[in-house]
């Protein structure tokens, strides 16, 4: 695996290879702290793709919460092991210094309930940050196909709009979520959960399946108070930020499903001092 943490170098790299052939370049943005989930998109990247792009990148732009970032994990050494052990191409980890110039300024974007509302919400400025960052990566690698995953469901959103919007000649892929044996979502947040912590995080993916289930048995409103009791009920660690039931693309919230909706759940909620978002595809 080639790692490169200078965008010219990287850029040289990359036209070198599409002289000598190389038609298909697929592109994995991360944040490290590489889990089975990331794996899952390397994996799929592969398939698809002559040569396999993976960043590894804490955006400081993204969070709101400079707490947040600074615990934010980051085992290098044992990520670059594992995407050579899954046969990475590249790695592209450069420092902050090389993404962002001192005097740049972050952006405001406003795709309306795409980044308005849910994670646009109650983390200001964090889809601006986002935004930003893919743009660049996308700018400096020229990927045919980009993989992302469906854990971070308004993420996808957003990336999908920021291609649409920039006529972009980059095919999306959104890829499953990953989840443990007990049905929690995959996370490089899952570590910093205590022993208790981790046990009572379980009540998010089985109140979004108690959602599905409950579809064809209870209306839509019932189903959402339930389901928000579900979350805080089980103990005083969980706080709920959002539990709505959404359209799949405008992501407007839903007051009823029939034949033809596209419907999503959506959550957040915090477990303690951790922050864990999920999902799951309703209807199709």
């Amino acid at each position: 695996m080639k790692l490169f943490k200078e965008i010219s170098s990287l850029r040289n790299f990359l036209n070198e290879k599409r002289l000598n052939g190389i038609t298909k370049i697929g592109f994995v943005p991360t944040m490290g702290a590489l889990h089975e989930g990331h794996i899952s998109l390397i994996n799929a990247s592969k398939i698809q793709n002559q040569l396999t792009v993976c960043s590894i990148f804490v955006n400081p732009t993204q969070f709101n919460n400079t707490d947040d970032l600074a615990k934010y994990p980051k085992p290098i050494e044992d990520d670059i092991n594992l995407l050579i052990e899954n046969g990475c191409d590249v790695l592209f980890f450069p420092e902050v210094s090389e993404m962002y110039l001192n005097d740049e300024v972050k952006k405001s974007v406003d795709y309306g309930n795409i980044t308005n509302y849910f994670e646009g919400k109650f983390r200001k400025g964090h889809f601006d940050g986002v935004v930003m960052i893919v743009k660049k990566f996308f700018q400096i690698i020229e990927p045919d196909n980009t993989y992302f995953g469906q854990k971070d469901y308004q993420q996808c959103m957003v990336v999908e709009k920021l291609i649409q919007e920039n006529n972009l000649n980059i095919q999306l892929h959104v890829c499953p979520t990953l989840r443990e044996n007990d049905g929690l979502a995959k996370s490089s947040r899952n570590v910093r959960l205590t022993a208790e912590e981790r046990e009572i995080a379980t009540i998010i993916p089985n109140t979004l399946y108690y959602i599905k289930d409950a579809l064809q048995k209870k209306p839509l409103k019932e189903i959402l108070i339930n389901a928000r009791q579900q979350i805080t009920a089980g103990s005083n660690l969980m706080k709920l930020e959002y539990l709505e039931i959404i359209d799949a693309k405008s992501l407007n919230p839903l007051s009823e499903i029939n034949e033809t909706t596209h419907a999503v759940a959506l959550i957040a909620a915090w477990c303690g001092n951790i922050r864990l978002i999920d999902n799951l595809i309703l209807t199709e």
